[in-house]
């Protein structure tokens, strides 16, 4: 029957992309261009009588085929995108924009250029409206390869000074991929969104020319208007202008303190950290140390000898003054579970050592500040610098053993 009919060829036409789906996560290509070449000749088998494009999947297993294909040319795979253009409007500038990246990471940066311009000038009545987002990243990317023009025109005018042309071709060019650029890339980010890049690249443009309050407004507005998703990145471009046009450190500390609510695991609480140490007031060196704390509960900065140089410089001077041993116990107690396992165990302490004097130097002041002279990685790593006769372990002994009610005090 034909209700038999369409169940069958529905199960069919689902085993034969789950066997697409697995050859392309086998990266058996061939294999897989074999079962999409069946999947679409059954469609039109099938469907003989009445007309079916290709759909969105075709398109996208096609060209990820065609991408890693052994045997597959720029030609055919240019000539199916064709095709996939030609075969819906409303996947037209999707197609247009997937085809441009091809293009672009194949160094046919002129090529990608002539298709967004094409893709720009396209129109299809009541589509253009409804696509006009994705109108608008078509226009930024080639806002984006005006930028990388001008900056190729820049770095030439820079390399050999103006003095070195005596007519002004490459500055009037420079400055017309400037204009194409701005207008492009300034429409874009006003859309709420994630557009790093273009931001980066317009506030290069807006620098360069010397428009520092435009480059501050734009910053601004990403990394501050609500309608924006939360980007870390956005406050770090900021920070990074700010600290270019150097700006007070009140106001680069406000926005750092921003970027370690959201991700206090971020590099730039080195800079965060030795900023809030330097300052005279109080509350700031309190928020120094929660900083470096915070940071080192993560894997990626176990061993990082900055930090663990800027935790053991301000548990130091705490000890030494003792004030505010307060701050580090209310520190300690929601870590005093699992840092120990998960920093001053004896293995760490073994590799520690042999792989990095200094950071099992600055790792032991600490570990024997929060955990005493018997600690497993302070004991390791003692015996070893002394033995080595290393004044500055010599030194960490004495001062650890001399300060060892410390810790008890710490721990409550």
């Amino acid at each position: 029957s034909s209700q038999e009919h369409k169940s069958n060829f529905k199960k069919s036409k689902e085993a034969c992309l789950s066997y697409i789906q697995d050859a392309m996560l086998q990266k058996q290509w061939k294999r897989a261009a074999e079962f999409l070449t069946f999947y679409v000749e059954s469609l039109e088998k099938d469907f003989s009588t009445e007309h079916v494009g290709p759909s969105e999947i075709i398109w996208r297993i096609g060209s990820e085929i065609l991408c890693h294909h052994p045997r597959a040319s720029m030609r055919e795979f240019n000539s199916f995108i064709e095709q996939m253009k030609t075969s819906s409007v409303k996947r037209y500038l999707k197609v247009c924009l997937e085809h441009s990246f091809h293009l672009l990471c194949n160094g046919l940066i002129h090529d990608a250029y002539q298709n967004l311009s094409l893709a720009e000038s396209w129109r299809f009545g009541e589509q253009t409206a409804i696509q006009d987002k994705e109108m608008k990243l078509i226009q930024a990317y080639k806002g984006l390869l005006d930028y990388y023009s001008w900056s190729k025109q820049k770095n030439i005018l820079l390399e050999h000074g103006q003095d070195g042309f005596e007519d002004l071709s490459v500055e009037q060019e420079m400055h017309s991929y400037f204009r194409k650029a701005a207008m492009n890339l300034k429409e874009i980010i006003k859309i709420p969104g994630v557009w790093d890049l273009f931001v980066k690249c317009y506030v290069d443009l807006l620098e360069f020319y010397g428009d520092h309050n435009e480059a501050r407004q734009v910053l601004n507005e990403y990394a501050y208007n609500s309608k924006f998703p939360a980007n870390p990145n956005a406050h770090v471009y900021l920070y990074q202008f700010l600290k270019r046009r150097g700006e007070s450190k009140k106001s680069l500390i406000s926005v750092l303190k921003i970027l370690h609510d959201i991700v206090p695991s971020h590099e730039l609480m080195i800079d965060f950290n030795t900023m809030l140490q330097k300052s005279k007031k109080r509350k700031k060196r309190r928020l120094g140390l929660e900083v470096i704390f915070a940071a080192l509960d993560y894997a990626g900065w176990k061993e990082n000898v900055k930090a663990w140089s800027c935790l053991s410089r301000q548990m130091k001077q705490i000890v030494i003054s003792e004030k505010h041993l307060n701050w580090i116990k209310q520190e300690w107690s929601s870590r005093k579970d699992w840092w120990p396992a998960f920093h001053f165990s004896h293995y760490l302490a073994k590799g520690n050592w042999k792989e990095n004097e200094s950071l099992s130097y600055e790792k032991a002041l600490v570990a024997g500040i929060l955990l005493g002279k018997d600690c497993k990685y302070f004991k390791y790593v003692s015996h070893q610098g002394c033995k080595a006769k290393v004044k500055r372990f010599q030194i960490l002994k004495k001062f650890v053993n001399k300060n060892n009610p410390v810790h008890l005090r710490i721990s409550g």
